[in-house]
């Protein structure tokens, strides 16, 4: 968790960007997370002294932190998920566990490349690409 601290205020100082009390307090509180989290879950514990914060805060954090690569948010629950490779340039998929919940981050550079000439041949110009996938991961398949 510290290196992940560490790495977004350099990559806030070098960006020219503030790194403020309420976005480190949702990064901190994703990356001690072993699950994604929801929005919601995050405002009932990023206030201060167990009171729950304003839903802005969290809302406007949670936008800071994905538009800089700190932390993703997985579309098919709107959870969101600490970064693995925080400032990594390469293409990233999430593969979340329907057992244990987590989520596990993988670079995909070879599909990434293959989708960008399948929408290149459409004529359809990429401004993101989210890749994600359920299924069982092998600590839970062993388990079972």
């Amino acid at each position: 968790m510290h290196d992940l601290i560490r790495q977004a205020e350099a990559l806030c100082q070098r960006s020219g960007m503030a790194f403020t009390a309420p976005r480190r307090r949702v990064l901190e509180i994703l990356a001690a997370s072993e699950t994604p989290m929801k929005a919601y879950d995050l405002i009932s514990k990023a206030g201060e002294g167990g009171q729950a914060t304003k839903p802005p805060t969290v809302y406007r954090a949670l936008d800071f932190l994905c538009q800089l690569g700190l932390v993703h948010r997985i579309e098919q629950d709107a959870t969101f998920v600490a970064c693995n490779h925080a400032g990594h340039s390469h293409p990233m998929a999430l593969f979340v566990c329907n057992t244990c919940l987590k989520a596990t981050e993988v670079a995909y550079d070879e599909v990434a490349h293959i989708l960008e000439k399948a929408a290149e041949v459409q004529g359809f110009h990429l401004t993101r690409l989210v890749v994600e996938g359920r299924g069982q991961c092998q600590e839970c398949a062993l388990a079972a």
